[in-house]
């Protein structure tokens, strides 16, 4: 333990994107390496009240915690890396700041006082901040501030940190994230935009400890110097962050920097234990040097946008790491798909995933791709509404009702074996309404889902409204699509499958959500290896003919 726990920010300057979850994570695991409790929170700009009713195109994946909390996409990147759950406490947004300071106003809890962004709305904002240090169980708590220094939105933000950083003294410290462009013409990396962006900050009462310098090419002799000088902070404290080729390269790249190290010192930390990132590398080693490698589709209306589908990435990764597998994705749109096409779209894959989603654009060229994976026996796993379509297509395919659907879909239809939840039916407002955060399911001894987990009790997150129509669930039975996951309580269907089938699983709950480095998901992980079996039959086939 450090005694009282350290709070470290982390700001960026120039640009957005420049990885500064994945730099706050990488900090946080080469912290977590040595032996400290670490947690990383997320402060979005936005005013959104959470980034639930957020479009993807507007802010890419939207994250879901256990305890049911709409979050934003890097809370992924902090899980994956940490293997520790966030919650609630760990992302806020201005919208919440100020929903909260107008709630205390409305109950008379500032006695009739003018309320203002200082000190009311920064102190609500330190109160966050501060929230999961005063549990007393995290050693150091890492807070990630979205958007770029400069922005109109992020200045409360900056301001609750000047006040943090002052009142704290050597337990705060500040990270600021810049890049060093590289101009082609002249063919070297320029330091002007960092030195305007900590100028920036400094304006706003904030002089950071640490820079962490994004660059596409190496920095050259006597830069650190030059940076250090114009921008008042120790040399050793410029780190380089160079391009590296995946995101689980970023921790080494930062130990190699040592900024754990000037982290630790910084903070007047000393006797700390060696770090220890032996399972980490080994998984960089299967994750790098694959023994083999595997096709499999992901079928999705945001694939032009990949970070819609962040989460799924990585735990195909993971599970294919778990077997020294690469595995290799086609992005499908499945707005695109057709019954004309989808032969030649989805044809020598090894696996089908139907990714999740909302609403009726593309919803068709999902319900095909469940049809080509039913019966061209091609390994099958669908997610959310990827299990919801891959229902709607048996229904019409198997069972014979042309006209079956979802009631998201078509409100009207005569067959809702998809319907929308009891619990429902109430709810006007769309905003953390929805079935949210992690429930129990009971899987079928023998189905599929079961022998993946090695287990028939299971606990896993969810985001949806609609639900498989149990009033169906006996014809379905009869012909082939099993139940073979449900709630213990409600009874509703959580995991489908069909008998006939070597691998065909539809889940309603988010099984992505709970990859990590550490722990592969074993429902992606099994998927990975009965691909990698339909391949090799498929191999084996062509060869014998």
């Amino acid at each position: 333990m450090t005694g009282s726990t350290k709070y470290i920010f982390v700001t960026g300057g120039v640009t957005s994107s420049l990885g500064k979850g994945i730099v706050s994570a990488s900090l946080a695991k080469l912290l977590q390496a040595r032996g400290f409790t670490v947690t990383i929170q997320k402060l979005d700009p936005y005013i959104n009240i959470d980034p639930g009713t957020l479009n993807p195109y507007e802010h890419g994946e939207c994250y879901v915690t256990e305890d049911g909390a709409e979050t934003d996409l890097d809370l992924g990147h902090y899980e994956r890396f940490l293997d520790t759950p966030t919650s609630q406490a760990n992302n806020v947004t201005t919208g919440r700041i100020y929903q909260n300071v107008i709630n205390k106003e409305r109950r008379g809890e500032y006695l009739g006082k003018t309320v203002q962004v200082i000190p009311h709305i920064t102190d609500e904002i330190k109160r966050h901040i501060q929230a999961l240090g005063r549990k007393g169980i995290y050693d150091f708590v890492i807070t990630e501030v979205g958007g770029t220094v400069g922005d109109i939105e992020s200045l409360p933000y900056v301001e609750a940190i000047r006040q943090l950083k002052w009142e704290k003294g050597r337990d705060a410290l500040a990270i600021h994230l810049t890049l060093l462009p590289y101009l082609s013409t002249s063919g070297e990396l320029k330091t002007k935009p960092t030195q305007h962006s900590v100028k920036e900050l400094l304006s706003l009462g904030v002089q950071p400890d640490i820079l962490v310098c994004r660059t596409e090419h190496p920095m050259l002799k006597g830069m650190k110097e030059k940076i250090a000088l114009f921008c008042n902070v120790d040399q050793q404290a410029v780190i380089e962050s160079a391009d590296a080729e995946t995101i689980y390269d970023v921790p080494l790249l930062m130990q190699q920097e040592q900024l754990d190290v000037v982290v630790l010192e910084k903070l007047g930390i000393k006797n700390y234990p060696e770090a220890d990132l032996g399972r980490w590398r080994d998984f960089l080693r299967r994750f790098k040097n694959p023994k083999r490698t595997v096709e499999i589709g992901l079928v999705g209306k945001y694939v032009e946008l990949r970070d819609a589908y962040k989460s799924i990435k990585e735990a195909l990764d993971h599970g294919g790491a778990e077997g020294e597998t690469r595995v290799e994705l086609r992005w499908v749109h499945s707005e695109k798909l057709t019954a004309k096409n989808v032969a030649k779209q989805l044809g020598g894959l090894s696996g089908i995933l139907v990714a999740p989603g909302f609403g009726n654009r593309g919803i068709e060229g999902k319900i095909e791709a469940v049809r080509f994976a039913r019966e061209n026996k091609v390994p099958f796993l669908g997610i959310c509404l990827g299990m919801q379509c891959a229902v709607i297509e048996f229904a019409r395919n198997v069972l014979g009702h042309a006209e079956a659907n979802s009631t998201e879909m078509d409100p009207d239809t005569k067959w809702p074996v998809i319907a929308l939840m009891e619990e429902q039916k109430a709810k006007v407002d769309k905003g953390g309404t929805m079935r949210l955060g992690a429930y129990p399911c009971k899987l079928s001894e023998g189905s599929h889902t079961a022998q993946a987990y090695g287990k028939t009790q299971i606990k896993e997150r969810h985001r949806h409204r609609y639900e498989f129509n149990n009033a169906f669930a006996e014809e379905f039975r009869k012909a082939g699509m099993i139940a073979a996951g449900t709630n213990p309580q409600t009874k509703l269907v959580e995991v489908v499958e069909i008998k006939d089938h070597p691998w065909f699983v539809g889940v309603q709950y988010h099984p992505e959500y709970k990859s990590t480095v550490a722990r592969p998901h074993p429902l992606f992980t099994r998927f990975v290896q009965v691909a990698m079996e339909h391949a090799a039959v498929a191999a084996a086939a062509v060869a014998k003919a």
